[in-house]
């Protein structure tokens, strides 16, 4: 067995349908009595039902989180926090909500209690992301990782078909890359094999049943696995394209991460024979990335960089900018491999397991 270091910082973690009426027990078992509540505009309608759950334990409500955090929004949240003399914040929402949270919990090291309606995960990582100007940066630090993450599958129920399936999809990604992470453990790869089998189960089922609630439990508990890798453990190069794509050209973050993934794995698992093992049984098949394309495509996920607005001739541009100072990765990476693998991602070819001999 290869030697491994592995630590744990789990949050707590409340799980189960109707598990949102527990806010305000969960607020003062951490002491929050001043909660700023963020959320998007769009989801102001959660946001004003977790202010009534808090109680007069909530000062106000930001709903000013947009994607990617952009650092002008970020420092309206770190203002707002300081003005009001807030002591914990509540992130309802998905990854921009979630995202907005960590902005200003790294500049007050407020507590997080975190209320995901998405499958990304990132409710259970100590990864950051800010945008400025045409580049988004990511970190590290605990002091963002939410201390309570309350995982309520009845708020997921009105979550749009195409927001189940590639938030469901990220969350994939997010485990698929922690099996052949630089600081991989059998503990993490243990948890991304069962989180991917267990999305990759339940998001065709959501497809066609969008009421299901067990189907739903079973993503959010596929998810909290999902991320739990990601939090735990190094990223490589399918999240260095994403943060190039969605930082350097607006792409939707989690839009992009579903066309990428079956592309990067399709490059990266022939020298990662272990972490093609394990993803050959989450997904039951001989060629994961083959597999990982034709479950976004039952699940009608976007099919192409193409779609999601990117031009071909921003192709060259987004090769050059993935090539700055890039992620660990198992397999040598070049210009060239870089621009082929976009290339096919943007015309949403079928990749498999021989797209990328001789690159």
């Amino acid at each position: 067995m290869t030697p491994f270091t592995y630590n744990s910082r789990a949050a707590r973690i409340v799980f189960g349908p109707g598990s949102l009426e527990r806010l305000g027990e969960e607020l003062d078992e951490l002491g929050i009595r001043r909660a700023l509540v963020l959320s998007t505009p769009e989801q102001r309608f959660l946001a004003d039902r977790v202010r009534k759950l808090a109680g007069e334990r909530c000062l106000d409500i930001f709903d000013g989180a947009v994607m990617h955090v952009p650092a002008q929004i970020a420092q309206a949240g770190v203002d707002i926090a300081r003005a009001r003399e807030a002591d914990g914040l509540i992130a309802a929402g998905g990854g921009s909500t979630l995202g907005l949270a960590k902005a200003i919990a790294l500049e007050t090291s407020l507590p997080i209690v975190a209320v995901p309606t998405t499958y990304a995960g990132s409710e259970v990582t100590p990864i950051y992301g800010m945008t400025s100007g045409n580049e988004k940066k990511t970190g590290k630090s605990y002091r963002v990782l939410p201390r309570t993450v309350i995982y309520d599958a009845r708020l997921t129920l009105t979550l749009p078909a195409g927001l189940t399936a590639t938030s469901g999809l990220n969350a994939i990604a997010h485990a698929a890359e922690g099996l052949y992470a630089q600081d991989a453990n059998p503990v993490m790869s243990m948890f991304a094999e069962e989180g991917i089998r267990s999305l990759a189960s339940a998001l065709p089922s959501l497809r066609a049943r969008p009421d299901d609630l067990d189907a739903r439990e079973v993503a959010q508990y596929g998810a909290w696995l999902c991320g739990t890798v990601l939090g735990n453990v190094g990223m490589a190069l399918h999240h260095k394209l994403c943060h190039t794509l969605g930082g350097s050209f607006n792409l939707p973050h989690a839009e992009t991460h579903a066309v990428i993934l079956p592309y990067a794995m399709a490059f990266n698992l022939p020298a990662a024979p272990e972490a093609a093992s394990r993803l050959s049984r989450a997904l039951d098949t001989r060629d994961p990335a083959a597999s990982l394309h034709d479950l976004a495509r039952r699940l009608d996920a976007p099919e192409s960089l193409a779609a999601l607005g990117l031009a071909r001739g921003d192709l060259d541009h987004a090769a050059e900018v993935a090539m700055r100072a890039p992620y660990f990765n198992p397999r040598p990476l070049s210009y060239e491999a870089i621009r082929s693998l976009l290339q096919m991602a943007f015309d949403g070819v079928r990749p498999d397991q021989r797209s990328f001999n001789g690159v």
